[in-house]
């Protein structure tokens, strides 16, 4: 149980699960000609699953002094796990997510495409080892990954079937894609902002150059409402344009209640957020916002499809 926690096994579940709801509620949906058999697509899903675990392992192992101070109760290195197991573990998992991602690169006949697994296992490492404590740039990198964990799969599902004959259908759903990606990228980038205001006391301690730490609390809440209002606005543009006016009732429903109205709790807490205790909640409120916000992708396609 404590090495599920270590990996954070819910994060990972969730992540799983985005990646199946772009395949199976979205992708073969709208009967464009994917490039992987479900074989194909489970070592994708499980190679980002592997290098993500990874990556929470090599953070942990590098914040073990931080999370001391910001989370005691989550410590598990040091006390449950080695820190030499704990490189074992970082080691086995990284390595068979990068290898499965070098497997799938060849049987799609683009062996280039591997070079894509190893450089977000390097990112995570430099991510956990440096970046982080640099403010902004680790926020921006983490948001980045996760915005990557959907591209991919246009990479390898829908890229190399690309032809002449069907390059507007498939463009097309590349950049329905890519707006999910958006999404996913700047509210998890103001996820991060908020995780650095909830461990703003032992990153102080830790000489950690956060945005909270150089700018104060109250200014980076600010600026992470700010950043958080544009996505809200956008969605309501989008709901009433291409919602609401083609009469996609179930679509606006769902949007308004699980994405829309969550977005608006989140920007009024987080301008009257002062306490960790307020940050830990908003954190875990968009969390389930990118989740229920990727959900919103099979929602209105089958909303789309079948019109009722």
């Amino acid at each position: 149980m404590k090495f599920l926690q270590l990996i954070r096994y819910k994060n990972l579940f969730l992540l799983a699960l985005m990646q199946l709801i772009f395949r199976f509620g979205y992708l073969e949906q709208i009967k464009i000609p994917l490039s992987m058999f479900y074989w194909q697509y489970a070592l994708l899903v499980l190679s980002t699953v592997l290098i993500a675990a990874g990556g929470y392992v090599i953070n942990d192992i590098f914040d073990q002094e931080t999370d001391q101070e910001n989370k005691p109760n989550e410590v598990f290195i040091g006390k449950y796990i080695s820190e030499s197991n704990a490189y074992t573990i970082y080691a086995a998992l990284t390595i068979t997510g990068v290898a499965l991602g070098f497997i799938l690169a060849n049987s799609v006949s683009h062996p280039n495409f591997a070079i894509l697994f190893v450089l977000i296992a390097t990112l995570l490492y430099f991510y956990a080892s440096t970046l982080k404590q640099i403010a902004l740039i680790g926020n921006i990198l983490v948001a980045a990954l996760l915005a990557f964990s959907v591209i991919i799969i246009g990479i390898f599902d829908i890229y190399p079937n690309t032809f002449e004959v069907n390059q507007q259908q498939m463009a097309v759903a590349f950049s329905i894609l890519m707006d999910y990606a958006k999404f996913a990228f700047i509210v998890n980038l103001v996820r991060e902002i908020v995780k650095d205001c909830e461990d703003i006391k032992g990153d102080t301690l830790q000489e950690m150059r956060t945005l909270p730490v150089k700018i104060g609390v109250a200014k980076t809440s600010k600026a992470a409402f700010l950043l958080l209002l544009l996505p809200t606005l956008y969605l309501f543009y989008y709901l009433n344009n291409y919602l609401f006016s083609n009469n996609l009732y179930y679509g606006t429903i769902y949007m308004l209640i699980f994405v829309i109205a969550p977005l608006i709790l989140c920007l009024v807490r987080l301008w009257n957020a002062k306490e960790k205790s307020d940050f830990h909640q908003i954190s875990t409120l968009l969390k389930w916002i990118i989740f229920f916000g990727i959900l919103s992708i099979a929602v209105v396609t089958f909303n789309i499809k079948y019109h009722v």
